[in-house]
């Protein structure tokens, strides 16, 4: 059943002038799929409050894929024929939204890409966090517990995103940079490595659960590349009976307040915090300056992204990693609050000392 929230955003004085060329203008948030929650829940809403400031007369209808790119390539076809201005669109396969891109530029609607990439045709903009940034925290994190072990070699598994993405080849890079000097040293062994299609934790948990069986339950340390592959790895290790730190899962990304809580408890290391709120803000800001006749801030505009049709000009924001001992800074930024973090968790050390 295909989800679709419409809101029609009114009344702000600010960028009025903007505001003004974008009256009536129709915007088109695509998203790509449910299990990565964090797009209905956080994304689709602080774009939209954004949008209440930067395009005020303007209107935001909120589609979601179902992490199916045909259901996707039918919103992007409908985006069009109901007159949209501009569409942000995160795409449910980066490597199968080409169509979509191509009939979008043919009827001369803007495309901004919002956290995923898009291969194979033309758009303004990418705003996202630094990916190679991300996957540097990651392996730099996992380097430091793989490190602390006492044995050799640490058995590692690595549970990946999405194949052919340009965020999981950079999340790849980045934790290859400290991961693979362990594994010409021989510290590491990795004894099991696969991309888990759409980023499904379903996916991402059948594959923990497979190489945790094929190994007779050696293997030391998860690597993911986000809090839906981590949660894979957890529900794995929950389903064959382990416990809270028998097991080191790392590598999340995103702070979900699932995976804080799996912080919280031990069951999960480490989660990049990707400040949701900055990169919606940082994408309204785009689409009200192209409604507004003005493209894309140059101001704004810090790197590229090749999506193998063009250089996409790429806002790429900043990133942060959280442990337990930093779950604070999460609920410091405005985030989530300790008793989101501490539900089913109040008995923890963490949430007994700070709630």
């Amino acid at each position: 059943m295909k989800k679709t929230l419409a809101l029609a955003i009114l009344s702000s004085t600010a960028l009025v002038s903007a505001a003004l060329a974008a009256d009536t203008s129709k915007v088109f948030f695509l998203l790509p799929n449910t299990t990565t929650i964090r797009f209905e829940s956080r994304d689709a809403p602080f774009f939209v409050e954004a949008m209440k400031e930067r395009a005020p007369d303007a209107t935001v209808t909120v589609q979601n894929a179902q992490g199916d790119p045909q259901q996707q390539q039918r919103q992007i076809e409908d985006a069009i024929a109901q007159g949209a201005d501009l569409i942000l669109l995160t795409s449910a396969d980066a490597n199968l939204v080409a169509g979509g891109l191509a009939a979008a530029e043919a009827d001369g609607i803007p495309v901004i890409l919002y956290d995923h990439d898009a291969i194979g045709g033309k758009a303004e903009a990418h705003v996202v966090f630094d990916s190679l940034s991300v996957g540097q925290a990651q392996g730099r994190r996992a380097a430091e517990l793989i490190e602390a072990m006492d044995k050799s070699p640490v058995k590692v598994a690595r549970v990946k995103g999405n194949q052919g993405e340009y965020g999981t080849g950079q999340y790849e890079k980045g934790q290859d940079e400290f991961l693979m000097p362990l594994v010409d040293a021989g510290k590491v062994e990795i004894v099991c490595d696969q991309y888990t299609r759409n980023w499904d934790p379903t996916l991402a948990q059948a594959f923990a659960e497979d190489c945790l069986t094929r190994n007779g339950g050696d293997v030391d340390l998860f690597l993911g590349m986000n809090d839906g592959t981590t949660g894979g790895s957890v529900a794995a290790l929950i389903s064959q009976g382990y416990a809270p730190g028998d097991k080191i899962v790392t590598g999340g990304q995103d702070a979900t307040v699932e995976a804080l809580r799996y912080i919280a408890q031990g069951w999960q290391d480490n989660s990049v915090l990707k400040d949701l709120r900055l990169e919606a803000t940082a994408a309204a800001d785009v689409a009200a300056s192209i409604l507004g006749g003005k493209g894309v801030p140059s101001e704004l505009v810090n790197g590229s992204v090749n999506n193998e049709y063009m250089d996409v000009p790429a806002v790429f924001l900043p990133v942060g990693n959280i442990t337990r001992d930093s779950l604070g800074d999460v609920v410091s930024a405005g985030i989530w609050t300790w008793d989101e973090i501490c539900q089913g968790a109040e008995e923890t050390e963490v949430c007994t000392q700070n709630r």
